[in-house]
């Protein structure tokens, strides 16, 4: 695929009330944003409830996604885990329909810098297609620093970083000092148009799910450096996009979507649903932003 830039939605996972997948709303979901108007889609992401599928599951809704999109996007396919082995052996049986792949900093293992580097030299000498970085410490429990991304970036099949460290002054570095075909997403909704405006080509975003429209005009501005624009769609979007994380994601996404009519608020444990306050003021934010 050619560099990995614009708005890409990172894809809710619909679950019926039986807590099955449910892929008629998960195919509503993928013409919605397609209408919408992003650029890329993203599969199998935290926002999919990953850990919580099953290896079937996670084949039919790549499957699903792929068919639904029929090429008009770049799919990209969350790859990767906390084991290097098991990732270097996932990621080599990668569906054909993907065009990257993206893989997090391994959690929980708190590897150091040298084992980060490692880990994503392997499993991107395993991939057949280029690896996405991705950088959310607060999910991890580790961050990788500024000068192992960049040595990363080297590596011939090592295209992109999505940043959620909310670290901007580490992120401007990899900005100042990345090779010129590395693309960096940002990975924060909320941040997406002050790391664009540092430089950055985009954003893997969660809020894109309810709205791509909206959320999709002011990437795009930004991008066209049309900052007056973007400033404003930013201000329009900022509480909405508060209101989605308040009670963690995608709980707050998956309510607005099932709000909107697109899917059943449904999620599997360990996570819950969001509150009926936070629906009531999600209710709200959908009539003033559709």
């Amino acid at each position: 695929m050619n560099r990995i830039s614009g708005a890409g939605v990172a894809l809710v996972t619909p679950f019926k009330m039986d807590k099955s997948v449910d892929f008629d709303a998960l195919a509503k979901v993928v013409e919605h944003v397609g209408d919408g108007g992003v650029d890329f889609l993203v599969a199998l992401g935290t926002t999919a409830e990953t850990p919580t599928l099953t290896d079937d599951e996670k084949r039919n809704i790549v499957e699903l996604i792929a068919g639904k999109n029929s090429r008009k996007l770049p799919l990209v396919v969350g790859v990767g885990g906390n084991n290097t082995e098991a990732a270097v052996k996932a990621v080599a049986a990668l569906p054909v329909e993907a065009d990257a792949v993206l893989s997090v900093v391994p959690y929980y293992n708190k590897p150091s810098q040298k084992g980060i580097e490692a880990h994503f030299a392997a499993v991107a000498d395993a991939s057949p297609k280029p690896l996405v970085l991705y950088n959310v410490p607060g999910r991890t429990g580790v961050n990788m620093s500024a000068d192992t991304c960049l040595r990363l970036a080297e590596h011939k099949n090592i295209a992109a970083l999505k940043d959620a460290s909310g670290n901007l002054n580490q992120l401007s570095y990899i900005l100042r000092d990345r090779p010129e075909d590395f693309s960096v997403l940002s990975g924060d909704d909320g941040l997406t148009l002050a790391q664009t405006a540092m430089g950055a080509d985009g954003v893997i975003s969660v809020v894109a799910n309810a709205f791509p429209r909206q959320f999709g005009k002011m990437v795009h501005a930004a991008l066209g450096g049309n900052f007056v624009e973007a400033r404003k769609l930013h201000l329009q979007l900022v509480e909405v996009i508060d209101l989605l994380f308040v009670e963690g994601n995608p709980a707050g996404v998956k309510a607005m979507l099932s709000v909107a009519g697109l899917i059943e608020n449904e999620l599997r444990l360990p996570l819950a649903k969001a509150s009926e306050q936070l629906t009531e003021k999600l209710k709200k934010a959908l009539l003033t932003l559709s």
